[in-house]
């Protein structure tokens, strides 16, 4: 549906851009916290290639030093000083334009992030207690009882209001992933929640992570997915 839809594109975004901004008057004392997926992008990213070689300076009785592949370097004449005091040549300065009363009510009137509707609780507990329900049938029960009263816990924060939207909607794409069986972006998900929302999913993320662990070592017959769907309908 469409507002499914709204929901995949806000939480990915909310997923890969999300950050936690610092203290704008005391930013030494208190930076920003980026994103654990921006700092995974900032890692994985290509690294620039370092120069080693370094070029002598240029000799003050005008004669050529060579280049770094052995040809002259080009002698250059030094740029004239420039007077501090100087005024600027006219007709640089761009004036500045004031705001208007027309320019605030628009940016008042755009919707941000956090006007997407949040998605609904029913998708993600749909997928997680039919995962719970697979484990059941190889899993040691302890296990999956600790498993049980933890999503227990994080349905009851949901329902009341504790839960932040990005949190949210990151546990609706972990949820959607666990469904089609993306155990690898599911688990990178849960990480991602760790470092960003630790207090937040303290209480609960222990058994998300041991459900996504035990759930992705169960035979293939075990997960139906066709009894998943009928369940969530």
């Amino acid at each position: 549906s469409g507002c499914a839809a709204r929901c995949d594109l806000a939480g990915s975004v909310m997923a890969d851009l999300y950050i936690k901004p610092g203290n704008q008057e005391r930013g030494w004392n208190d930076p920003p916290q980026f994103s654990y997926s921006l700092q995974t992008q900032a890692q994985g990213g290509s690294k620039r290639n370092i120069l080693n070689k370094r070029v002598p300076p240029p000799q003050l009785d005008g004669s050529q030093v060579p280049g770094p592949g052995g040809t002259p370097a080009p002698v250059t004449s030094p740029a004239p000083p420039m007077n501090p005091l100087a005024p600027p040549p006219c007709g640089s300065a761009t004036p500045i334009r004031p705001c208007s009363a027309a320019d605030s009510a628009s940016s008042a009137a755009t919707p941000g992030p956090e006007a997407e509707p949040e998605p609904d609780i029913d998708d993600v507990i749909v997928v997680l207690h039919w995962a719970l329900t697979a484990c059941r049938c190889t899993v040691k029960k302890q296990v999956c009882d600790d498993v049980g009263r933890r999503l227990k816990i994080f349905e009851e924060m949901w329902r009341n209001g504790k839960l932040s939207l990005p949190v949210k909607r990151r546990m609706y794409l972990l949820g959607k992933e666990m469904k089609i069986l993306k155990w690898d972006k599911a688990d990178e998900i849960h990480r991602s929640l760790i470092v960003d929302h630790v207090n937040e999913v303290s209480q609960w993320m222990v058994g998300v992570k041991r459900l996504i662990a035990e759930t992705r070592e169960l035979p293939p017959e075990l997960l139906n997915t066709e009894s998943q769907d009928q369940r969530s309908e």
